[in-house]
């Protein structure tokens, strides 16, 4: 009789459907977590609201470091090209948020003009004011790099109280607000300067709950000595432990990023690995960009959802009429107490509560009889959108990406080593002899063939078992092994001849010495009898 009522409810809970991420996400903020954040001054305590252009936006990548560590120089090496506003020198040079974008025709928009640009996702900065909008630029230059991304160069931090109060705006919060919208934050720090002044110290901490998405880049490495750099780098893991409270190390990288010679060339190879792992990350920007959004807004729905049990508790405490002041006091003051009393009746993780001092300061100026009470509603919203439309949405990224796989930043420095001998490993490891007509294999193959002929060939073939006896000496494991008996035994009958006994003790030979395995045999590597097959 009252089927309808079920096929209605179930209606309600099925998830959205959304064509792509970005307008997913949108229609999710606008209809199911916005309601929620103007309902109980979410805005005002933690983050502005979110526009369209946040979520429409390319990945962005925000440098932070003292003066003088080479922020504006790593964004010219990237870009292989200056770009507007640019300054560079030893003493503190930027002293402006600089947005280095990209933009068909080559020029400054200041701040102020800036912030009124709907397709930027800069609008809600105009908080801050006509201090702080007056040192924010955005260059535009036509360049492919920024094609797939955005770099924001900041000012060098300073060190010392007079610095620090010489500031118009709020510096620790400026970072913060852009940490929140950024993909990718990039800590630079000078190999000669590895003091972490108060003001870093207070930015590094800013970037709480924001762990993920930093980076750490030991610049001008090349100017030290190997054992000093040792020493340099272990100094740097302490002094970020003590401020970075994270279980997991922090991934630093070590290089020189300028187009300059390196003044100590000892740790070259160790520079080039170093700066292909941080490309790589950087280049897989564009293509995790959609899922980097759709966390970020998990995150700022479970917040919101804590902020909302807290207004209304610290509402429903507060009397009507006599002692609201007194009563103020003393919710603020056992707000711990408070935040406990929630963890437990809604089973909230301790990490999804707002900072409690800074909670306690912004609550001072606020009237909390005008708060809003509980609407469950709301916080239903928020649930179902978390529970259902989150889950539909992640499925969809997984499709957009495999739609896109070769979605990666291109141009600049990113195209610089990628095909060519110099690219990273030309020419070693499994490398060698790529560009030689020999069979580079040759050139110890007496010596492997006496090993052979110690193992009772038959018809000029050894079996797979006395083959492994000799293997197996070579101490590297099965796992190992049997991904060079794969490459070697090019004719898959099981048994190796003279060439492809050569090529495994070859092989071996390459992975002892501390390089990758091929996943597929290069064809310099085929042996020349079998270059028929192989093909």
């Amino acid at each position: 009789m009252f089927s309808w009522l079920g096929n209605d409810d179930r209606r309600k809970k099925d998830p959205e459907v959304f064509q792509t991420v970005s307008e997913g996400l949108k229609k999710l903020y606008k209809t199911k977590l916005l309601p929620l954040e103007e309902h109980y001054k979410f805005h005002e305590f933690h983050s502005p609201a979110l526009e369209d252009a946040d979520f429409d936006n390319k990945p962005m990548i925000l440098l932070v470091g003292q003066y003088s560590t080479g922020k504006t120089s790593f964004i010219r090496y990237l870009l292989e090209q200056d770009f507007p506003g640019m300054r560079i020198g030893p003493e503190p040079t930027t002293d402006s948020f600089i947005a280095v974008m990209h933009g068909d025709v080559e020029g400054l928009i200041p701040g102020n003009a800036l912030v009124v640009d709907p397709k930027k996702p800069f609008r809600k900065l105009n908080a801050f004011g006509n201090a702080f909008l007056n040192r924010f630029v955005c260059a535009q230059l036509p360049n492919r790099v920024l094609e797939s991304i955005s770099v924001i160069d900041t000012p060098g931090i300073l060190s010392g109280e007079k610095q620090r109060i010489s500031r118009d705006y709020d510096y620790a919060i400026t970072m913060e607000w852009f940490a929140e919208r950024v993909d990718r934050i990039i800590l630079l720090f000078d190999a000669h300067k590895l003091d972490i002044s108060d003001e870093f110290s207070e930015v590094i901490k800013a970037l709480k709950n924001h762990e993920d998405k930093i980076r750490v880049v030991l610049n001008k490495a090349d100017q030290i000595e190997t054992q000093q750099l040792m020493r340099v780098y272990g100094a740097l893991m302490w002094s970020l432990g003590k401020i970075v409270n994270t279980p997991e190390v922090i991934r630093v990288y070590i290089g020189s990023f300028w187009s300059h010679p390196l003044l100590i060339p000892d740790n070259r190879k160790l520079f080039e690995a170093e700066e292909q792992d941080l490309f790589k990350d950087i280049q897989s920007l564009p293509r995790n960009a959609a899922l980097r959004k759709l966390n970020d807004l998990i995150k700022r729905a479970r917040l919101a959802k804590v902020h909302a049990y807290i207004i209304s508790s610290l509402k429903k405490e507060m009397p009507a009429v006599f002692g609201k002041e007194n009563k103020k006091k003393e919710l603020i003051n056992s707000l711990g107490e408070i935040y406990g009393r929630i963890e437990r009746e809604h089973q909230i993780s301790p990490g999804d509560f707002p900072n409690l001092k800074k909670m306690q300061d912004q609550l001072q100026a606020h009237d909390l009889t005008k708060f809003q009470p509980l609407k469950a509603k709301l916080l239903d919203t928020v649930d179902d959108m978390l529970a259902n439309d989150i889950a539909q949405l992640m499925v969809l990224v997984r499709q957009e990406e495999t739609q896109k796989p070769n979605q990666v930043v291109k141009g600049g420095a990113f195209d610089g080593t990628l095909n060519g001998p110099f690219g990273h490993g030309y020419g070693e490891g499994a490398g060698e002899g790529i560009d030689e007509v020999e069979w580079v294999v040759i050139r110890d193959k007496p010596m492997y063939d006496e090993i052979f002929y110690t193992l009772s060939p038959v018809n000029g073939k050894v079996t797979g078992a006395n083959a492994k006896r000799e293997m197996v000496k070579s101490k590297l494991p099965n796992t190992v092994l049997g991904k060079i008996w794969k490459l070697s035994d090019i004719d898959k009958d099981g048994m190796l001849d003279d060439e492809e006994f050569a090529l495994a003790n070859h092989l071996i030979k390459v992975k002892l010495e501390g390089h990758e395995l091929p996943s597929e045999l290069p064809p310099h590597l085929v042996p020349p009898s079998k270059r028929k097959i192989a093909e």
